[in-house]
């Protein structure tokens, strides 16, 4: 199956460790994973919030069930993934609390 990682990013210094270490786990499991961690990296700085989610929204359009990182009720952009995966019937798994 093909899952989009969700999780924070901005403010958060260590969000690229744990989203490889979702996408590590995921793979594990025997899924293919989209880490949108790594797609920002390649995108340029002066990318705008709104300009990023419709990234995102295209990447999660590609995928089978959404998994969310601790923490991502804090970030604006995982509410709004958590909206699109809800209203496209996507599953939606959650990484357990530390």
């Amino acid at each position: 199956m093909k899952v989009y990682i969700s999780g924070a990013i901005t403010g958060v210094e260590d969000h690229m460790d744990a989203f490889m270490r979702a996408e590590k786990m995921l793979i594990e499991q025997g899924h293919e994973v989209i880490n949108p961690a790594k797609v920002g990296k390649m995108l340029p700085e002066s990318t705008k919030h709104e300009e990023y989610m419709i990234v995102s929204y295209a990447l999660m359009e590609l995928c089978e069930a959404v998994y969310f990182l601790s923490g991502w009720q804090q970030s604006r952009g995982c509410n709004q993934e958590y909206g699109f995966a809800v209203g496209r019937g996507l599953p939606r798994l959650f990484e357990a609390a530390e």
